[in-house]
């Protein structure tokens, strides 16, 4: 049928902008290594963005798989299965203990849920307030949500009263505050817009905020959530509890899942007709999530997360000192961070790494993000530290 590229170029609607001939065309994994069509191995410092926390092809999340699609994959949410619920447990005892889950595919979908439920709480209440530079999704709620104008600017008029306050000033949320406010969505750690890391006072403030205005604490855990900070939730940094949380990529450790968890507040606000989702909580992604919740908490993957993140931490500021003709800023926690420089070349250092065997991400001219596998070797690190090195010694004039 031709080859890759000339096949994706003909049939694919083009919304990824891969680039033909730099774009690696990959087809094996293992552990923190991918392989493309010709052999050339490649070091994983993005993991599927954020999804493959464990690595590629584990081999328990691989048997997992394989084991409940022999036995049972799909039934539709009329009957009950058990990966579902025993998941659901895991989920709540971990998370949210009282509360319940309801399941969906992705992210997006998750926080449409908590979107539902926000304004299904208290009728006359539907305003949400999100924060600018966030990103919530790309279905027309979390796109609303999602305080950057260039994803949202194509597709107006979008859903009303949403509105942005200003990260990590809690006394521009507390102005776009009124009786009609239903919630505050935040990530606790913003991904997609540059790896921001909230303030403790401010996420304290706005769950104080939340409470005296009896209104809904959301916390978007989707790409910071399942481990990446060290903690398996990044509330648990804070000491602080949302009153729903949504999770989704690293859940299913390389499988479609998504997940909203509700405190047992509003476990009852959704009732049967008010939402649903067809493969939501299917039987063999809830098997492999249930593989991963197991390999994160019990394996001591977690302990190790917040070493190897100051591991990276430091290398990336050291890299920083070497070419002093650039200023940067390290922003990060445990294994989720980016470097960001005042010279337009991330996409080139980006493009240089890929070339040498190293996947990171670009986002925009000027920020370099990593998000490597939970698991990761301290060697690994070492080995992908040389590779970005490398790349701004090619890059930085």
């Amino acid at each position: 049928m031709g080859n890759i590229e000339d096949l994706e170029s003909r049939y694919i609607i083009n919304t990824y902008n891969r680039q033909p001939g730099s774009t690696p065309h990959l087809v094996k994994g293992d552990g923190a290594y991918v392989w493309d069509e010709n052999g050339k191995k490649y070091l994983d410092f993005l993991g599927g963005l954020a999804v493959n926390v464990v690595g590629h092809c584990h081999p328990g999340v691989v048997e997992a798989i394989c084991r409940q699609a022999g036995i049972l994959s799909h039934t539709s949410n009329l009957y009950y299965t058990g990966p579902q619920a025993i998941l659901a447990a895991e989920l709540v005892e971990k998370t949210l203990p009282g509360g319940k889950v309801f399941f969906a595919n992705s992210g997006a979908e998750a926080n449409e849920a908590a979107i539902k439920i926000s304004r299904k709480n208290k009728p006359g209440r539907y305003k949400i307030v999100t924060a600018e530079r966030s990103f919530h999704g790309r279905t027309m709620a979390t796109l609303t949500a999602t305080g950057q104008l260039k994803y949202r600017k194509p597709f107006t008029p979008l859903l009303e009263e949403f509105s942005y306050g200003t990260f990590n000033d809690l006394t521009s949320f507390e102005t776009l505050i009124d009786q009609e406010t239903a919630a505050i969505m935040i990530e606790p750690i913003q991904g997609e817009g540059g790896v921001y890391v909230a303030e403790e006072a401010f996420l304290k403030g706005l769950r104080e905020l939340c409470d005296r205005e009896g209104i809904l604490l959301i916390f978007d855990e989707i790409q910071c959530g399942m481990g990446r900070t060290g903690s398996l939730w990044a509330f648990e940094n804070y000491e602080i509890k949302p009153d729903l949380i949504t999770v989704a990529k690293g859940l299913g450790g390389g499988l479609p899942i998504g997940a909203l968890i509700a405190a047992e507040k509003y476990t009852d606000v959704l009732q049967p007709g008010d939402h649903a989702s067809t493969f939501g909580g299917n039987a063999v992604v809830c098997a492999a999530a249930l593989t991963v919740l197991k390999i994160i908490t019990d394996e001591g993957l977690l302990a190790g997360v917040k070493q190897k993140g100051l591991q990276l931490e430091g290398g990336l500021k050291n890299i920083l000192t070497q070419f002093p003709s650039v200023q940067g800023e390290y922003r990060g926690l445990g294994l989720m961070c980016a470097l960001e420089i005042d010279q337009p070349v991330a996409k080139k250092i980006y493009e240089k790494c890929t070339t040498e065997g190293l996947l990171i991400n670009a986002i925009g001219d000027n920020i370099l993000r990593l998000l490597p596998p939970l698991n990761i070797k301290e060697s690994e690190i070492d080995e992908g530290l040389s590779i970005i090195h490398k790349a701004f010694q090619e890059t930085i004039s």
